[in-house]
């Protein structure tokens, strides 16, 4: 069997896309509503500039650890940084935690693809 994938050795982050990606422990009973509150912060981000896309995952099983993933690309780490020093995404992220009964823990970072394989 051969593997063909396109592989980066050394990220670069000069002015490189990158991905951000997100992954929630969060209570299941918690979900639904987090969610519509999510698609509203990230209706903020949809307009900055560098903006790509961005989807949230769920688990299908509620035994998950991480039962939301979002993940999300932007044109460069700067213009990311940028949007997200935004205070009104700030603030309402910020919200967003203390709003629900159990504690949300987010796990942000930015990540840059390292190995990338596509169908034959």
């Amino acid at each position: 069997m051969t593997l063909e994938a396109q592989r980066t050795d050394a990220p670069d982050s000069s002015g490189s896309s990158v991905t951000f990606i997100n992954v929630f422990e969060i209570d299941a009973a918690e979900l639904d509503q987090f969610v519509v509150k999510w698609e509203q912060r990230a209706l903020l981000m949809r307009d900055k500039p560098g903006f790509i896309d961005s989807r949230m995952h769920r688990a299908r099983s509620s035994s998950s650890r991480f039962q939301l993933v979002n993940v999300s690309h932007w044109e460069s780490q700067e213009a990311w940084e940028a949007a997200t020093a935004d205070p009104d995404f700030a603030s309402r992220t910020q919200a967003a935690r203390e709003q629900t009964r159990r504690p949300i823990t987010p796990n942000p970072a930015v990540y840059d693809v390292v190995v990338e394989l596509t169908a034959p």
